[in-house]
């Protein structure tokens, strides 16, 4: 509600035009799943998801807003123009849903607007599941859920929006908190008790190399890398670092022939990216890495190319009025500035 309301008070009171230099050089939009509205979600995935619909409004206002799209790759060379003074958005749609090539990808195209999809090896390969979606799964078809997170087995009924929401919360706490790996396979093996196969969802709703072959045949579309699993980098030992990182660059490449010079940080919040990550992304070769830590494209950003912040465009703000108050900078500001912590 906090964050609703700030945004509604930068919409009313049109501060964006008090407040100019707060917009900075643009921004980078991060998006997931685009797809028609979906069946009731957690609040955790509703996050995730947008409407085509939302989407075209983004573009459409970021274009009347005077920003210039541009393929997230090409933002180093432009950025480094001291002539240049365009401010620019640049989309980036992450893990590679199904739902990007089907229903995203032709609302780009219709506004000629570039965009960047983030695929982790270990979903294109089908080796690694989408915790996050096999929870989601499990919920909508159980009425009660039986897991021992350490302290002992329990059971906790989701028969409502409420009570499933509160149980995912409990499986990402359980996540963040043990071993990513042990955890992830845990839950997995408790989907399957369940008659849930977590690899077969996952190839339901993710890319496989030779879509990706595919897509990339649109000259609007780019691939970048996005971890070979999916796991918390900061949370992993230096070895697993650089294969996680350099080996996803080794597994687009192999994917659609042209090595990636892009990376999105697996979940890229503060405590999932810190400044070895920064410092390993860059060691791989990577041109520009992408954060969700969120804020504006400043004038100095390219000081750490490997550390860009990106703004979440997420199914819980679907509304014009509030792209246009992202779009003013003001939110991460006033973030900054120690004020209401808007976003």
């Amino acid at each position: 509600m906090l964050i609703r309301a700030g945004l509604e008070g930068i919409s009313l009171t049109h501060a964006g035009a008090f407040w100019r230099k707060a917009a900075g050089r643009g921004l980078i939009f991060t998006l997931h799943h685009v797809r028609p509205a979906a069946p009731q979600l957690t609040q955790a995935n509703m996050l995730l998801t947008v409407t085509p619909a939302f989407l075209e409004q983004a573009i459409q206002t970021c274009l009347k807003a005077g920003l210039t799209p541009l393929a997230l790759r090409d933002l180093p060379e432009r950025l480094s123009d001291t002539r240049d003074r365009h401010t620019y958005v640049c989309f980036t749609l992450d893990d590679g849903y199904r739902d990007n090539e089907r229903f995203a990808a032709p609302v780009f195209q219709k506004y000629a607007v570039p965009y960047t999809i983030f695929v982790t090896a270990g979903f294109v390969e089908r080796t690694r599941s989408m915790w996050w979606e096999t929870l989601e799964a499990l919920l909508a078809r159980e009425r009660a859920v039986d897991f021992d997170f350490g302290d002992g087995l329990q059971r906790f009924r989701v028969d409502t929006a409420a009570r499933k929401s509160f149980v995912f919360d409990r499986f990402a706490e359980f996540i963040e908190q043990s071993d990513e790996d042990e955890a992830v396979a845990r839950i997995d093996a408790y989907a399957r008790k369940c008659g849930l196969d977590p690899l077969s969802l996952v190839d339901d709703l993710t890319l496989d190399a030779n879509d990706l072959a595919r897509l990339v045949r649109d000259p609007l579309a780019q691939i970048g890398a996005h971890s070979m699993t999916h796991v918390n980098l900061k949370r992993v030992d230096d070895d697993r670092l650089k294969q996680e990182i350099a080996g996803s660059a080794d597994a687009v490449e192999r994917y659609i022939g042209v090595r990636p010079s892009t990376f999105a940080y697996p979940y890229g919040f503060a405590s999932a990216v810190g400044a070895r990550e920064i410092r390993a992304a860059e060691d791989a070769g990577f041109s520009l890495a992408v954060t969700n830590k969120p804020g504006m494209l400043q004038a100095d950003c390219l000081n750490q190319p490997t550390n860009l912040n990106r703004v979440s465009l997420n199914g819980t703000y679907q509304r014009k009025r509030y792209v246009e108050a992202l779009l003013t900078g003001i939110p991460f500001k006033l973030r900054e500035a120690g004020g209401a912590n808007l976003l």
